[in-house]
């Protein structure tokens, strides 16, 4: 970090402050090197200039996600961007490939769903906002399509998150790769499920973390070819085995001694445990207990996990058995002995935790006690045992504990790896490091040491990863970069590590020698590196020693130095355990050697955990290297509280400010062409109006201020550090004489403003006194000429009254005349009228009289010729019944009729052809009857008329025969008739010449008589119809009484006269084969017909089988024909689908869905199933869609439940007892049957009408079928158009960036170019949309289901922009939120053209990013207050999605601000209250991809189908067998 060389009275600057880090202030005067800065806290500091550094007044107030992107990349702009950062909930930073992760101290589980791991899957690298998730994704990405492996180093202070933040990369690893493993188990699942095991053992309360791993941990997830899952191991480093003897408050031991002593009793019993602070191991501390945390529930957790992992119940009880024996052996105090530096156990009560130590070991208590107090020299000559003082003794207790601790743990560690299971075969692994980070405290030892030399390590591995990088950038840029110099700690590392001559070497050398102290330990290090510029002597002491890190300088105490590196092997001990009883204590301690089990053997911590890190650092070194940084934001563990020293402290620790200086030493400062030219094309405003690249434009500007040692590369411009402050101070001073012109301009507006006020209010004031002179000379003149004018109109008033008087008298005059004349012909013409209608009635009550008397006749006539014919029959039928003969020769007669039938049933199909054509014939017959009748009417009217003119010419011309001529009379009657006829028509002549009017009375009155006779034929044919069905009846009655020979009895009634007389009757057609005559048919012959179905006898078994197979073959022929013809397009028919009414039409003739097995509806399923094979044909699926939702339809108010149908009246009459009831009841119940269905016409009734049908299983099941084929093609159809749009969605929800011809002002062609390009995306969805649209309109898709499809899409389309919103800050701008809006627009205006019919409620799906869009572009945002924003700007969104959008949002077009400070705490607020409901506090949206409708909603929402006039295809037109698919003539 340069010094800057442009700071001005003015600047806005950061200035060092011992409390908070680093202040913020304004240059108020500048001597020499001395700067006087005003602070916002309104105190005045001094400093060096060298010490001050630019602030970026435009940086965005919610601070950047990728602190590259800083303007200054300085440690105050470092730490107030994560504090901006970090006051808005956003934990994550990128420092570029780098991750800083601040541990919030509260559960924010939005960040961690199952949905946001989807969001980053597959997402490029800072294209979302920073989170953990997104680096495992980078490296999961890199090992699939590089396929080398990647590590994850996780590193920072206790308590800053390091375990958390892996277990989230473990999961989302598992997320993006997981595999089932043994018993169900994933591997990632037994990774995370040993966490609790190793934590139990391995973790403890230090000063600053209530759960603190006390051990490195690296775990190898290893994956196969496909990037799955397929083993996992787990590493540790450096135990901190001291702990298990040493500890201080406020610090706890290892978890698992607080966790048995807080076991079930029966446990506790067992092991003879008492509370903790009985324990030597864990009464050093005051602390016994977390805060929030049962010990005795973690126990039985812990057992649990224990359990997962697979450790038996065995292995429990033996690893508890040890903890409690090490508590125990704490216990186990020395006193002196009798002899010279000797000891002896102490009391009773250390004899007692010496047998308890004994008796859980499994071991002998005299050998144990032997083993800690005694120790065998092998010399060459004998073996000395020498016992060993109290102090001596006690360090040997210490040793054995921590020597089994640390055996313990190890056994865990391999049998967690055991368990998880290691793939010998992995391609590839993906390491996660969880390590301690840099510690310094007051007192640092040897623990501290080694963990920041493994720091040290990292940090040299970190430096040479982010250097690599930025040369990466460079040689992508295509800059030089050459001269650049590389910071390295190299020196520090051989200071520690270098052999010989480095500390670790002098530590394990003094270790090896018996008289060697801490104090000659440190005289040894002073001499050796008295010259080294990293080691440093402390004035003060004799013991300690500095280091200077790349972190800092860390004093260190040498006091514990060689007793903490030693561990030996102590031959006593490992022959103690050796041999100890119990298997699971003899596996910890394997036999040693020969040569080494006779001696202690000196092992050093210092070097085995030298070539534990040299192994490490290798397999590092072979991966691709990923960081990410851990940050404890305080020292008490709580929420929102920000201390900025204690962070500059860990980023100086995690490495984070050293790449900074990293980036510095190079071009710590990068900006794209555009958004340089954004910033600092002011400068040269020439440039942006001239027409030149972005390139050259960002050259001619740096050129033209004289900058030097900058880089230009492909893309981006690198300026040297202070350049860009340079830069700033340039800009700031080219916008401060532009704000002068302004206000000079403004100025001048304002004064020239007043002045034209003042001028005008003169003038107004002129005006207004000019017209009051102007109004009084109005007002006299205005008086003059009223006086005039009244004494005008006085006159004019007198003269008028006058004139009127003499008027109104002559009116008054006339008016009476006139009304006596009036009133006189009104008189006549009355009585002349009433004289007319007078004479009009009586003439029609006389014509009236004589039809009434002829009708009457003719009606008497009939009757009685009717009643002789009727008494004749009745005759003739009794004489037949009464005849044995001649009903012995009806019996033969049937017996042949029986042989002809038999025969004719093979020909039923031409008989069927015959019997619906004769249907036909007799419709027509019946309107040819009706026909001639109506015509013989108007022949009888029009004979009638020519009588009438007849008789006027034969009275004419006749007159004097009539009285020269003498006439016979044979009927007086008649001719007495005729003479009064003669006289009738004589004065209906006489009348009608006299009035026309009557003529045209008297031809209304015969119309009117036409109706009436029309209206009696109709009801004399309704008579006929229930004379008939009396007839049946009577015959039904006449068959049941017959009690010898029902066979005979219905031949007899088959061949009876009287049928052939009723079929023969000219004046009763109807009885000819209709529905509404029952069970008669077409003559004898179908009588016969049926008759013989029932009477075949077992003689003649081919006649029945022959035409039953035959009939089988025809309906198979037809199913055949069936799917052929559905299987085509056969397109629609006014709107109607022609397949859905074919398949209706057809199974409802056949009765399919009334049988209890047919293969029909599987044949239908499986032509629907091949035809929508093909997902992406729209225009097939939505042709079966409108097909499949039809037929559904039809189904639906077809079909019913067997045995739910009521009785009917068709049903009662085919109950009768007759002959022909029986059979035709019997016809109806056989599936077999269905060719014979037109012998009950009552029964079908015409297949224009839907009716109710008791429905089987294969016809319910049918349905259910097609209901599912109906959802899946309605998914196909809504995922296809998903699909389509799903890319399009990813650019609309961000603008492009404005080419830099619009910077420039004027360019409205540019302008309106950039904005056509901004709806490209828009429209291209549109276009989709109607696309989709027109295809379903095509195919006649149901509107119901347009609704639900285009309504599920704006759900998505909302869904999709709406978490896209939320999830990345560069959409969050007022520009952006222009461009959305905009969109949306296009989609209002599609659902409007669209119309409600189709879109339906599709733009009411798109509340919340309507709501978002809206609050992004509303001005004055700070003004808003909270219930204003929930209630009338965003009454949708969740308090969660609303301090979202607030916290992220930035203005890049006005600078606007975000809601006021006061609304974001009270959303912070409100949400915590959620949370600590229990309340989902995810602010990202679900789609829906549910069906979203049933069966009963179409049946509901669709009309009716007419499926009667549906012409069938070509294909089966010409076929008999589907005969009954043609419209039937009226």
């Amino acid at each position: 970090m340069a010094a800057p060389v442009n700071i001005v009275v003015g600047s806005h600057v950061w200035v060092e402050d011992p409390v908070e880090a680093w202040i913020d202030g304004e240059v108020s005067r500048i001597n020499g090197l001395e700067v006087h800065v005003r602070t916002t806290k309104g105190k005045t500091v001094v400093a060096n200039i060298s010490k001050v550094f630019p602030q970026d007044t435009e940086a965005p107030p919610g601070g950047v996600d990728d602190m590259t992107k800083l303007s200054y990349l300085h440690e105050p702009g470092v730490l107030q961007n994560l504090a901006a950062r970090y006051e808005l909930n956003e934990i994550y930073t990128y420092t570029g490939n780098i991750l800083i992760a601040i541990n919030p101290f509260q559960r924010l589980p939005h960040l961690y769903d199952t949905h946001m791991m989807e969001q980053y899957k597959g997402a490029g690298f800072g294209e979302l906002s920073p989170h953990v998730f997104a680096v495992a994704d980078v490296a999961y990405r890199a090992m699939i399509n590089e396929g080398k492996s990647n590590s994850i180093l996780v590193s920072g202070e206790s308590g800053a998150g390091k375990t958390e933040t892996t277990k989230m990369l473990m999961r989302y690893l598992a997320h993006l790769g997981g595999r089932s493993g043994v018993e169900g188990r994933t591997v990632e699942q037994q990774v995370l499920e040993s966490n609790p095991v190793l934590e139990a053992f391995g973790n403890a309360k230090t000063v600053r973390n209530n759960n603190s791993s006390r051990f490195g941990k690296f775990v190898e997830i290893q994956f196969d070819k496909s990037g799955r899952i397929s083993g996992a191991a787990v590493r540790t480093y450096l135990l901190e085995r001291s702990r298990v003897c040493q500890i201080s408050t406020p610090e706890r031991n290892y978890h698992c001694f607080y966790l048995l002593c807080a076991a079930p009793p029966e446990e506790i019993d067992r092991y003879k445990l008492r509370n903790p602070r009985s324990f030597h191991y864990l009464n050093q501390s005051d602390c016994y207990e977390l805060e929030g945390v049962n010990d005795g529930h973690e126990y039985l957790a812990t057992r649990r996990a224990m359990d997962i992992v697979g450790i038996s119940e065995q292995e429990q009880d033996a690893i508890f058995r040890v903890v409690a024996a090490i508590l125990h052996l704490g216990n186990i105090n020395f006193a002196k002995g009798e002899e010279i530096d000797s000891s002896v156990i102490k009391d009773e009560q250390s004899r007692f935790h010496l047998n308890m130590t004994a008796e859980l070991l499994k071991c002998d208590a005299q050998s144990l006690e032997d083993a800690l107090i005694q120790r065998v020299m092998v010399t060459p000559e004998e073996i000395i045992t020498r016992t060993l003082d109290p102090v001596n003794a006690v360090g040997s207790r210490d040793a054995l504990a921590k020597t089994i601790y640390s055996r313990l743990f190890d056994w865990l560690v391999d049998k967690i790896n055991n368990s998880i299971g290691q793939d010998p075969n992995s391609k590839s692994i993906i390491g996660v490091l969880d390590i301690y980070g840099f510690e310094s405290f007051k007192s640092n030892s040897f623990e501290q040491f080694c963990i920041n030399y493994t720091n040290e390590k990292l940090q040299q591995h970190f430096n040479q990863h982010v250097f690599k990088m930025e040369q990466e950038e460079y040689t992508k840029e295509e800059i030089n970069w050459s001269y650049i110099e590389f910071v390295d700690n190299q020196d520090v590392l051989d200071l520690i590590e270098k052999k010989p001559g480095g500390i670790i070497s002098l530590l394990d050398e003094a270790c090896m020698f018996p008289k060697s102290t801490h104090e000659t330990f440190a005289q040894k290090l002073y001499q050796t590196f008295k010259n080294n510029k990293r080691f440093i002597k402390p004035k003060l002491s004799r013991t300690d020693f500095t280091i200077s890190h790349y972190a800092g300088e860390v004093n260190y105490q040498a006091n514990l130095f060689l007793d903490k590196n030693k561990d030996y092997v102590v031959a006593e001990h490992q022959a103690l355990l050796t041999a100890s009883k119990c298997p699971f204590v003899v596996s910890l301690f394997p036999p040693l050697p020969e040569e080494t089990s006779k001696s202690s053997k000196f092992s050093s911590i210092g070097s085995r955990f030298k070539l534990q890190l040299q192994s490490l650092m290798e397999t590092l070194s072979a991966t691709e290297p990923h960081y990410i940084r851990c940050v404890k934001p305080n020292n008490v563990l709580k929420p929102a509280i920000f201390e900025n020293a204690n962070i500059i402290q860990q980023l100086r620790c995690g490495g984070v400010l050293e790449a900074i200086r990293i980036s510095c030493a190079g071009y710590p400062t990068r900006r794209t062409f555009y958004e340089f030219l954004h910033r600092f094309g002011v400068l040269a405003p020439e440039v942006l109006e001239g027409n030149y690249d972005d390139k050259t434009a960002c050259i001619m500007i740096l050129d033209k201020k004289g900058l030097k040692g900058y880089q230009v590369g492909k893309t981006k411009v690198f300026l040297r550090a202070g350049q860009m402050a340079e830069l700033d101070a340039r800009r700031a001073e080219v916008l401060g004489n532009a704000a002068r012109t302004i206000q000079r301009q403004i100025r001048t507006y304002i004064a020239r403003k007043e002045f034209i006020s003042l001028r005008k209010a003169a003038i107004m004031m002129q005006s207004y006194w000019r017209g009051k002179m102007a109004c009084k000379l109005f007002e006299q003149l205005r008086r003059e000429a009223a006086a005039l004018k009244i004494q005008k109109n006085l006159r004019r008033y007198v003269s008028r009254k006058s004139y009127l008087t003499v008027r109104a008298s002559a009116i008054t005059l006339q008016t009476g005349l006139r009304a006596m004349t009036a009133r006189n012909e009104f008189r006549f013409r009355k009585q002349t009228k009433a004289a007319i209608i007078i004479q009009a009635h009586w003439r029609c009550y006389q014509a009236y009289s004589y039809y009434k008397s002829l009708q009457k006749a003719v009606i008497v006539t009939q009757c009685g010729w009717r009643c002789r014919v009727a008494r004749r029959e009745l005759r003739k039928l009794k004489m037949a019944s009464r005849e044995t003969g001649a009903l012995k020769e009806a019996k033969d007669k049937l017996e042949k009729r029986v042989e002809e039938l038999t025969w004719r049933l093979q020909l039923e199909k031409r008989l069927r052809v015959d019997l619906e054509e004769a249907k036909a014939q007799e419709t027509a017959k019946l309107q040819e009857t009706l026909h001639a009748m109506q015509l013989q009417i108007e022949e009888a009217n029009a004979m009638v008329i020519r009588e009438r003119e007849a008789a006027r010419k034969a009275i004419e011309e006749a007159p004097p025969v009539i009285k020269e001529t003498p006439v016979i009379v044979q009927d007086t009657e008649k001719v007495d008739s005729l003479t009064a006829e003669v006289e009738r028509l004589k004065a209906s002549l006489i009348a009608q010449t006299q009035s026309a009017e009557e003529a045209k009375q008297a031809s209304a009155a015969a119309q009117a008589q036409n109706e009436e006779l029309t209206r009696k034929l109709g009801d004399a044919e309704k008579k006929v119809d229930q004379l008939q069905d009396s007839v049946q009846r009577l015959e039904e009655k006449l068959s049941n009484l017959e009690s010898e020979n029902q066979v005979l009895r219905q031949q007899a009634l088959a061949i009876s006269p009287t049928a052939k007389a009723l079929s023969a009757r000219p004046k009763t057609p109807i009885l000819q084969r209709t529905p509404e005559n029952g069970n008669i048919l077409n003559g004898e012959a179908k009588k016969s017909l049926d008759s013989s179905l029932v009477l075949s006898t077992p003689r003649e078994p081919e006649s029945e089988e022959k035409p039953q197979k035959s009939l089988n073959e025809k309906q198979q022929e037809n199913q055949d024909l069936l799917i052929k013809c559905i299987s085509q397009d056969l397109g629609f028919s006014g709107g109607r689908p022609i397949a859905a009414c074919l398949i209706y039409k057809s199974l409802l003739q056949w009765r399919s869905f009334e049988v209890e097995r047919t293969s029909v509806f599987d044949r239908i399923i499986q032509t629907i199933s091949a035809a929508i094979e093909v997902q992406d044909n729209n225009d097939a699926l939505s042709y079966w869609l409108c097909n499949s939702a039809t037929l559904l339809l039809l189904l639906q108010s077809t079909l019913k439940a067997s045995g739910a149908a009521s009785l009917t009246p068709q049903r009662r009459r085919s109950t009768s007892a007759s002959l022909f009831g029986r059979m035709s009841q019997g016809l109806r119940a056989s599936p077999q049957s269905a060719g014979f269905s037109f012998l009950n016409g009552r029964v079908l009734g015409g297949l224009d009408d839907l009716r109710q049908v008791e429905a089987k299983y294969p016809a319910l099941l049918f349905k259910q079928q097609l209901t599912a084929f109906l959802e899946k093609i309605y998914g196909m159809i809504r995922d296809n158009l998903k699909k389509e749009i799903s890319p399009l969605l990813g650019l609309c929800i961000q603008a492009p960036r404005t080419s830099r011809a619009s910077l420039v002002k004027g360019r409205s062609q540019a302008n309106a170019v950039a904005q056509q390009a901004l709806i490209a995306h828009w429209q291209s969805i549109v276009k989709s949309l109607n696309n989709y649209l027109k295809i379903m309109r095509a195919n006649h898709v149901p509107p119901f289901l347009v609704r639900k499809v285009f309504t599920q899409i704006f759900s998505f389309i909302n869904v999709q922009l709406f978490n896209s919103l939320l999830l990345r800050r560069e959409c969050c701008s007022f520009s952006n939120g222009e461009f959305v809006k905009t969109g949306l627009a296009e989609l209002e205006n599609w659902c409007h053209e669209a119309t409600e019919e189709y879109a339906g409620s599709a733009w009411d799906e798109l509340k919340h990013i309507r709501q978002a869009v809206g609050f992004l572009v509303i001005h004055q945002k700070p003004k808003k207050t909270l219930k204003e924003i929930t209630n009338d700007l965003c009454p949708v969104l969740s308090i969660q999605q609303l301090y979202r959008i607030s916290t992220m949002y930035w203005d890049d077009k006005y600078g606007t601000h975000s809601v006021s400070s006061e609304v974001i705490s009270s959303m912070r607020v409100l949400m915590t209250e959620d949370s600590n409901n229990a309340v989902s506090s995810s602010f990202l949206l679900d789609d829906d991809s549910s069906i979203p409708f049933t069966v009963d909603d179409i049946s509901k929402t669709m009309r009716q189908i007419e499926v009667s006039d549906i012409d069938p295809p070509p294909l089966i037109r010409e076929n008999s067998g589907f005969s009954f698919l043609l419209p039937r003539a009226e």
